[in-house]
């Protein structure tokens, strides 16, 4: 069941045991694991929520992103030669104002994803509100402040971390988190609606054939699809 957003004024710390520890450590050697292999063939990524966070639960996956729209060739080579087996790939846009998305999942739990298309300044800093880290701030066991699903801010503490709603502190989170107010209120605004209206699903959601591309399936949808079609052309030079 996905975690409720708070609407009502909370701020409570929580202390992390040792299994939480033990849990983190395992979560982010898998995914410096991830992330080591990408930037050994030059592709810089980022590992974003509760892992960057650290408040991490056994439900908690993995999921690596590329910011700078690299060739989906690239990536998948790069996980090939080291070892890493693809399961599903898959290309996702959440709504039609939305950037399409490559996804390559390992399994349930680990995949990495990139951007199909440009992404809007409100889009790019959807990762820094839900809290992101490179590999450098990875490997130094470091921990930063973001935004969970329930609409909590997160603050990492020595012992675990300080969290409080962000409903009704809207600017004063985006100040805090260097994002923008509009990116605060879009995440705010869709995690209420899906609260209130149930999981609403995504626009498009394609599974991968083995003899196709990310790069060829955009464009068989930009052909089919005017909205996919519309959005592609937005941020084309």
């Amino acid at each position: 069941m996905a975690k409720k957003p708070v609407k009502r004024r909370e701020h409570r710390e929580v202390s992390y045991d040792e299994q939480h520890w033990k849990l983190l450590r395992e979560l982010r050697n898998k995914t410096t694991e991830i992330m080591e292999c990408l930037n050994k063939h030059n592709i810089a990524s980022i590992v974003h929520g509760s892992i960057a966070r650290g408040d991490i639960s056994t439900k908690s996956d993995i999921d690596v992103f590329m910011p700078s729209m690299p060739s989906s060739f690239l990536i998948e080579n790069a996980l090939e030669r080291e070892g890493f087996s693809i399961n599903r790939r898959l290309v996702v846009q959440a709504t039609p104002s939305y950037a399409m998305k490559g996804y390559i999942e390992m399994d349930e739990q680990r995949s990495v994803s990139f951007p199909l298309m440009k992404l809007r300044s409100v889009e790019r800093d959807f990762y820094k509100f839900g809290g992101k880290i490179d590999l450098a701030i990875l490997k130094k066991n470091l921990r930063v402040k973001g935004v969970d699903k329930r609409l909590m801010l997160i603050e990492p503490t020595s012992t675990g971390h300080v969290e409080s709603t962000i409903v009704g502190m809207e600017q004063t989170v985006a100040s805090l988190l260097g994002v923008s107010i509009e990116t605060v209120l879009d995440r705010v605004h869709a995690l209420l609606r899906r609260d209130e209206v149930g999981r609403t699903g995504v626009f498009i959601e394609k599974e991968l054939l083995d003899n196709e591309t990310f790069e060829m399936v955009l464009r068989q949808l930009a052909d089919q699809n005017p909205a996919v079609r519309r959005r592609l052309k937005l941020f084309e030079k």
